[in-house]
């Protein structure tokens, strides 16, 4: 086997590990919907909670968060600004800053523990997933070592 092949193992844990990942989204998706998000406004709040800095970061920061261009980043932050979700602060050296709003905090304190139940309940089906990875490169390197 070259390097560059994958094995029929590493395939099926690949798709295995996509297949979670893309449930948990749903899942996600499906509960900021509940609560009038889209999962783009979700994953924004939670970006700019996560962030470390109590609930504030600069809007260059969150774009790259999102892996956005600062000015959709922007567009985004104005939007969540529009429905109470965000303050837009303007910093010295034009730099901007979006800070939560209560309203923000409180949908993230019901949003984040069920987000948190279904990862931990799927976390035996990921890290499988990870460990049929990671072993089977490692049986792999072992083979061609010997």
């Amino acid at each position: 086997m070259t390097k560059e092949s994958l094995s029929e193992i590493e395939f099926e844990a690949l798709a295995n590990l996509r297949y979670r990942i893309r449930k948990f989204r749903q899942f996600s998706a499906d509960a900021a919907s509940r609560l009038g998000l889209s999962p783009a406004e979700h994953q924004t709040l939670l970006a700019i909670k996560g962030f470390g800095t109590g609930g504030e970061i600069s809007v260059s920061s969150l774009a790259e968060k999102l892996f956005l261009a600062p000015d959709a980043a922007m567009e985004l932050a104005e939007a969540l600004k529009a429905r109470g979700f965000l303050t837009i602060i303007a910093k010295p050296k034009n730099r901007i800053v979006v800070r939560l709003t209560d309203r923000a905090e409180e949908l993230l304190r019901r949003l984040t523990p069920a987000h948190l139940y279904e990862i931990r309940e799927m976390a035996p089906e990921l890290m499988q997933a990870l460990r049929a990875l990671q072993d089977h490169r490692r049986m792999e390197m072992a083979a061609w070592m010997q």
